[in-house]
């Protein structure tokens, strides 16, 4: 079986045509759409970047035990499961979180592995000295502390400098050499659409503003403070940057025409999360609850055994976790026992129930639970970082080390479901100055109010329902996904819930 595995970055469904944009250009999306199966109830497991990627890797959720780090020990890994069964795995990238303190140990999972450089805060070009009077007059106030993208971004004056356009030539590369050899899986991953949303001209001047000052493409994560100018910038720019990897993913399925990869060869497009533009108040991710523009992300399959299904959808509840199996599934080999995520290949041949509900969300914030009408965002019942602790014996997060004070506190916990075995760490969480939880990279989460709505008659969750009954509801499935998930005893209490073992709250 050959795969090829498209991974986008924060790109937000609602700007996707074959999810009903109508501002947004992506005609290759739609062009994949008539071939693939689309599914309509897909989402996110943990947050944000590595996180998700852990859950892609091994088939399972882990922000009740953890917070953004590396694959761990006892982790199973899909592309290392491939590799050790005889397939080839190959990952493309410009993820620079791979090669940080908290991402390292996943691209060496695979066989093979290519970077291209430069994206983002990449630390990329050295110059120790740098100019920053001049970088900074051409960019909004707001991003210059971004001195790393200001750097990189001088390296970029042709399209073909950009990072999308880099990678996926080197995915035709890989693909003119050895889409006749069997038995392989590409991991193309571009880092575009997430934030900077720096698309070349002939793609921005698609969305004209009358926005008139400095560089705008970065929003800030935090609540929307901007002018409607400012707005517009800032969405004109994402929507660019979404136009431009759809150009290049449709050069993608040109490789498959030319080379008739459709009768042998499954084509998966999907992203970790998606992005807020404004909705809700709000920018980007991370620290407000996990709206729909979130957690509810595009998942498009070939497969050329079920090309006979291309154009159709499906309504069955999915989950980023679920892509591990199927890949598996895919190559005829078993899934591992740890997996609690289902193979979605059943699915291809019909729509059917794959789970009753799901849970989402981030290390230290609120459990959320969806059924496929409802969605709850379920937070702490407790103060501050009370009943919360990180289990891992991989010490690090997302671009730093455990510091040593932490890791004095450290004590030793017997085994997890999912750790075959082995005793992990119990660590403290990372916290601000007062003792309350903060999101890896610093900052305090934010809105933290338990909330129900009705994606029925409210998907954009603008009015909160008051069912106490339906939430009771809600909250046993939370539990019932939580004793799948063997989440630490504590997190029951944290949020508030009787212990399934009999334990009290």
């Amino acid at each position: 079986m050959k795969t090829v595995f498209v991974l986008l970055d924060s790109l937000n469904r609602n700007a996707m045509q074959p999810y009903g944009s109508r501002t947004v250009q992506t005609p290759n999306f739609s062009r994949f759409q008539q071939r693939a199966i689309t599914f309509d109830n897909h989402y996110v497991g943990s947050l944000p970047c590595m996180p998700a990627r852990r859950d892609l890797h091994t088939g399972r959720n882990h922000f009740l035990h953890r917070s953004w780090g590396p694959l761990e020990p006892f982790d199973d890994s899909f592309p290392e499961l491939l590799k050790a069964n005889g397939f080839y795995s190959h990952l493309i990238t410009d993820h620079h979180h791979y090669f940080a303190d908290g991402g390292a140990t996943y691209h060496q999972r695979f066989s093979s592995w290519e970077l291209v450089r430069g994206q983002a805060i990449d630390r990329w070009k050295a110059e120790v000295e740098p100019d920053l009077t001049t970088l900074k007059s051409a960019y909004h106030p707001v991003q210059h502390h971004r001195t790393n993208y200001m750097i990189n971004r001088q390296s970029m004056t042709k399209e073909e400098d950009y990072c999308a356009p880099q990678l996926f030539k080197m995915a035709d590369e890989f693909l003119q050499k050895n889409y006749q050899a069997n038995n392989w899986l590409l991991q193309l991953e571009c880092f575009d659409p997430h934030e900077p949303f720096h698309a070349p001209p002939r793609f921005r001047e698609l969305y004209p503003t009358s926005y008139e000052g400095p560089i705008l493409d970065w929003p800030i994560y935090d609540r929307v403070t901007e002018t409607p100018e400012e707005i517009a910038e800032l969405r004109a720019n994402y929507s660019a940057l979404v136009t431009m990897t759809d150009e290049y993913f449709g050069r993608l399925l040109d490789v498959f025409d030319a080379h008739d990869l459709w009768s042998d060869t499954a084509l998966i497009l999907t992203t970790d999360h998606g992005f807020l533009l404004g909705e809700h108040d709000w920018w980007a991710k991370n620290r407000m609850p996990v709206y729909d523009e979130i957690a509810h992300i595009p998942l498009l399959i070939y497969h050329p055994d079920f090309a006979d299904s291309g154009g159709t959808r499906r309504k069955s509840l999915t989950q980023t976790a679920d892509i591990m199996p199927t890949i598996l599934d895919m190559a005829g080999l078993a899934t591992p026992d740890d997996v609690t995520g289902k193979s979605l290949l059943p699915l291809l041949t019909k729509d059917d129930e794959c789970r009753d509900s799901l849970v989402f969300g981030y290390f230290g914030a609120a459990v959320n639970v969806c059924d496929g009408r409802y969605s709850y965002f379920h937070y702490p019942v407790v103060d501050a970082a009370e009943h919360l602790f990180e289990y891992t014996l991989m010490p690090t997060r997302m671009t730093t080390r455990f510091s040593i004070r932490e890791l004095l506190d450290a004590t030793l916990h017997s085994s997890f479901s999912f750790t075959k075995g082995v005793p992990v760490l119990k660590l403290l969480p990372k916290t601000d100055h007062g003792g309350v939880p903060v999101e890896v990279q610093g900052m305090p989460f934010a809105d933290q109010q338990s909330q129900l709505f009705d994606l029925q008659t409210d998907p954009g969750q603008t009015t909160p329902l008051d069912d106490p009954e339906k939430v009771a509801q809600m909250c046993q499935l939370i539990i019932d996904n939580m004793v799948k998930l063997d989440a630490p005893a504590e997190a029951y209490s944290r949020f508030g819930f009787a212990r399934p073992d009999g334990g009290v709250k």
